[in-house]
């Protein structure tokens, strides 16, 4: 079967078919670095990730990009409210360039902690503002602009089809929204370029032909996808609260400008959920990937935990399931090693795995395979040539695991001997407990099948 994507704008699963024969264009949205990825966030780049290496198992060269975004993203999808980086800025006492600087660069280490491959291009906003300045007066000619006191707006209304990504209502919407100074025409519209409050200096401004300010969130995307993937490529990602507006935007741009939808399929992973809703950075409530590690959790544990549920589907987060994620992950490596190298892949299983993972990215599915392989009779050179295979599109580095040995002193074991009484009785708040009293002595717990592994902090 060929692989098949299920396609937000069109609505279906269509069979995938790349536009140009030297390679697949994949252009995924970033993250605004105002503060740390949580995550949810990072749940989006794992289904990413696994999209990429199931277009290379199927024999493509990828060229990826990702964006960095470090200004022009407002508090409000409205356009009104001051711009994420002035905010953190404020909030850590830093430079809106120094927390870009910080922040892109925790969001590069979870990156590679999570084993995501690398992107073929990183691009900034800010080192990309030429770019947006030239799209925007492009859509200045061709009649897609106004004017208000605060900025220059895309007007929507030039366009019948706009918002059919998310198939808005557009008569349901509000019209005449306010700004921050001034009226946009139209509830969907949206700002290309952000005046600087009259006197006074932002940190973050460039002169334009329109006064000096900064560019809209949505514009860096259009103008830099165009630049290094061109203005019709194959694939565009993100997480699916970008459909609404800030991927809506990106096509009504490129609409405007070139005369496509920007890209021939749409992907958008679903929401990360806790029990209170999802999680988001907004709130100041999040989980990071390092408070993960904190605790004892290998961040491919969280990767395996990412995998076990489709991506257009909601994904519960709990320490619990994260737990069992941990242990199902450290079995899968320690038979992994127990089997001997030398051996050849299984055709019929890797055929089914390939299945699972060209139909839409079902990764439950495939790693369902993955354990009919390791419960089987085949021989075990067999299976570990055969989890080679799988591990291309999982990601999980089986090749590269080696088991600790680490000497525990007593004082250490005891402790870990009262939490497992604990984890038994299902005290989780009393084994909370003694897992950071754990960490504070300088050791993590891992938990599995065969029961909780000590080892020391980093």
């Amino acid at each position: 079967m060929p692989l098949a994507l299920y396609d937000t704008w069109s609505r279906t699963l269509r069979p995938f078919t790349p536009l140009r024969p030297d390679y697949v264009g994949l252009y995924g949205c970033g993250p605004t670095v105002y503060d740390h990825a949580h995550i949810g966030n990072l749940r989006t780049y794992v289904f990413e990730d696994v999209l990429r290496r199931a277009l290379v198992q199927n024999g493509y060269t990828v060229r990826h990009v990702v964006n960095i975004t470090d200004v022009g993203h407002l508090v409000s999808d409205a356009d009104d409210g001051e711009d994420k980086m002035e905010k953190g800025s404020r909030r850590t006492g830093e430079s809106a360039w120094a927390i870009a600087e910080r922040y892109t660069a925790a969001f590069q280490h979870d990156w590679r902690a999570l084993n995501l491959l690398e992107p073929t291009i990183w691009c900034r906003a800010t080192d990309h503002i030429a770019e947006q300045i030239d799209f925007i007066a492009e859509l200045e000619r061709n009649g897609y602009t106004y004017r208000t006191a605060d900025g220059i707006y895309f007007d929507t209304a030039r366009q019948d089809d706009y918002g059919y990504l998310a198939r808005l209502d557009i008569t349901g919407l509000q019209a005449g929204k306010r700004v921050a100074v001034g009226d946009k025409r139209r509830a969907t519209d949206f700002a290309l370029w952000k005046f600087s409050p009259p006197g006074s200096t932002r940190q973050m401004e460039w002169e334009s032909p329109w006064g000096v300010g900064f560019p809209g969130w949505h514009i860096e995307c259009s103008a830099m996808s165009a630049k290094y993937l061109g203005p019709w490529f194959d694939i565009h990602c993100g997480g699916e609260d970008h459909i609404a507006v800030h991927h809506s935007n990106e096509i009504a741009q490129t609409q405007a400008r070139h005369g496509t939808r920007l890209a021939n399929f749409w992907l958008h992973g679903h929401f990360l959920m806790l029990d209170a809703g999802k999680m988001a950075k907004s709130g100041g409530d999040f989980v990071r990937l390092q408070t993960l590690i904190e605790r004892g959790v290998d961040p491919l544990a969280y990767r395996y935990l990412c995998l076990g549920a489709h991506y257009r589907s909601s994904l519960r987060f709990n320490m619990e399931a994260l737990d069992a994620a941990q242990a199902a992950l450290d079995r899968l490596r320690k038979v992994y090693r127990q089997w001997p190298e030398g051996g050849a892949p299984d055709a019929e299983a890797v055929a089914r795995f390939n299945a699972e993972v060209d139909q839409d990215l079902n990764l439950p599915r495939a790693l369902a395979v993955l354990w009919d392989v390791v419960r089987s009779d085949l021989p075990a050179a067999t299976r570990r040539a055969t989890l080679d295979c799988f591990d291309r599109v999982l990601g999980l580095r089986l090749a590269d695991w080696r088991e600790d040995v680490v000497t525990i002193p007593a004082g250490i074991a005891l402790l870990a001997t009262q939490r497992d009484g604990a984890r038994a009785a299902k005290n989780w708040r009393e084994a909370d407990r003694l897992r950071e009293q754990l960490r504070v002595e300088g050791w993590r717990v891992e938990d599995s099948a065969e029961g909780q592994v000590l080892r020391p902090l980093d």
